[in-house]
C-alpha cells in the first residue's frame, strides 16, 4: 500500500463576481505522505487558506482533484464526490482556524464546542460517551477538564486555541490542515502550542497541512514546503534542501526577509520591487516577473512549469538550473 494519504492534482479556485475573475489558486499539485507535515507559505493574499478550504472541501474547487486514500486502501476525491460518500469521510480531514477568537461559539460551552463535531457526525452516540470523548480529548491537548463548562470569553488566546485544536482532535481524524493556527498568538505560547501539535502527531499517527506565514515555525515543525506566490506553488521541496538552498528567486526573497535574533548579526537583504499583482488580472508569463531581478524576456511571455529538478524538488522558474548555483542560504545567514 502506498505511502501517499493525499494526492492533490492540478486544483484550481476562481472566484466570481460582477464578471470579474479572481484566479485565487491556480493549478496546484503534490502529494502528501502519512505521518508527515507539508508547509505552505507565502505572503498574506497568496492562496494559501483558499487552498487549504479546498482540500479539506470546506469550499467547493473550480477544478482538479484531490485524492484521499481511505483505511481501506480505496481512493476517493473529495472534489468530485456524492454528498453520502463525503459525510463518510469528511470526519478523516479536519481543519484547525486561524483566529482562536472568532472560531469558537461564544454561546457554547466548551464541552458543547468540543462534543458538537461528534453530535454531526455520531448523532446515536450516547452522551455519556460524548462527555468522555471530550474529556479524554480535552486532558490530552492540556485543558483542565474541570472548566468544560465555562465559555470561551474565559480563556487566554493560547487555552482557546487549545479548543479548537480539541475539536479537530474529537473526531479522531486522519489529515489535519492547520491554517496559520499561531499566528494569532503570543510567541511563548505559539512555542507551547507548536511543541503539542507535534506531540499529537506523534501519538495519534497524525498527517498536518500546516499553513504559516511564519518561515520560522514551518522549518520548525514542517517535512516539506510549498512556496506560493498569486495562487501559484513557486517552489516545493524537503524543508531542509529548500531553506539550504532556494533555488526559485521568490524563495531566496522570503528566506532573506526572516529577522534573526541578533542584533550584531547582519542580513543581506533581498528587496522586492514593485507590487504583488492583481489577482483578477495578472500579468503574461511568469506572475513573479514584474518583481524579479532576474527576470529574461522568455519570463514576460511563458509561464513557467512546476518542473521536478531532482527527487522531491520541483520548481516553477525559467532559470532555476542556474540560481542553484548562487541561491541565498538562510541557514549560512543564521551561523553568521
Amino acid at each position: 500500500m502506498s505511502d501517499i494519504i493525499l494526492e492533490i492534482k492540478h486544483l484550481s479556485k476562481q472566484f466570481t463576481s460582477r464578471k470579474i475573475c479572481v484566479k485565487a489558486v491556480t493549478d496546484i499539485s503534490f502529494n502528501v505522505k502519512r505521518g508527515e507535515t507539508v508547509g505552505i507559505v507565502g505572503e498574506s493574499g497568496c492562496g494559501k487558506t483558499t487552498l487549504g478550504r479546498c482540500i479539506a472541501r470546506g469550499i467547493q474547487a473550480t477544478s482538479g482533484s484531490v485524492l484521499y486514500t481511505a483505511e481501506d486502501g480505496s481512493k476517493h476525491d473529495f472534489i468530485n464526490i456524492d454528498r453520502k460518500t463525503l459525510k463518510k469521510f469528511r470526519k478523516d480531514i479536519q481543519m484547525i482556524f486561524q483566529d482562536p477568537y472568532s472560531s469558537l461559539d461564544p454561546r457554547m460551552t466548551v464541552l458543547d464546542i468540543i462534543e458538537e463535531p461528534l453530535k454531526a457526525n455520531f448523532p446515536k452516540m450516547p452522551k455519556k460517551e460524548m462527555d468522555m470523548r471530550a474529556m479524554e480529548i480535552a486532558d490530552k491537548v492540556g485543558l483542565n477538564t474541570s472548566y468544560l463548562k465555562r465559555y470561551p470569553h474565559a480563556f487566554s488566546g493560547g487555552q482557546r486555541q487549545r479548543i479548537g485544536i480539541a475539536r479537530a482532535l474529537v473526531l479522531r481524524p486522519r489529515i489535519i490542515i492547520c491554517d496559520e493556527p499561531v499566528s494569532a498568538l503570543d510567541v511563548s505560547i505559539q512555542a507551547q502550542v507548536i511543541n503539542l501539535l507535534k506531540d499529537l502527531q506523534k501519538d495519534m499517527e497524525l498527517t498536518y497541512i500546516f499553513i504559516s506565514h511564519d518561515l520560522s515555525v514551518v522549518e520548525h515543525i514542517s517535512d516539506k514546503v510549498g512556496v506560493m506566490y498569486l495562487g501559484k506553488l513557486a517552489e516545493f521541496a524537503e524543508t531542509e534542501s529548500l531553506f539550504s538552498k532556494p533555488m526559485h528567486p521568490y524563495t531566496e526573497a522570503l528566506l532573506s526577509a526572516v529577522p534573526v535574533a541578533d542584533p550584531t548579526v547582519k542580513i543581506d537583504r533581498i528587496p522586492l520591487s514593485g507590487e504583488i499583482p492583481n489577482p483578477a488580472n495578472p500579468p503574461d508569463g511568469c506572475y513573479f516577473h514584474e518583481r524579479c531581478a532576474y527576470c529574461l524576456d522568455i519570463c514576460t511571455r511563458e509561464s513557467p512549469e512546476l518542473v521536478e529538478f531532482s527527487e522531491g524538488r520541483e520548481v516553477a522558474c525559467h532559470r532555476a538550473g542556474e540560481l542553484q548555483l548562487r541561491g541565498f542560504s538562510y541557514e549560512q545567514e543564521q551561523a553568521r
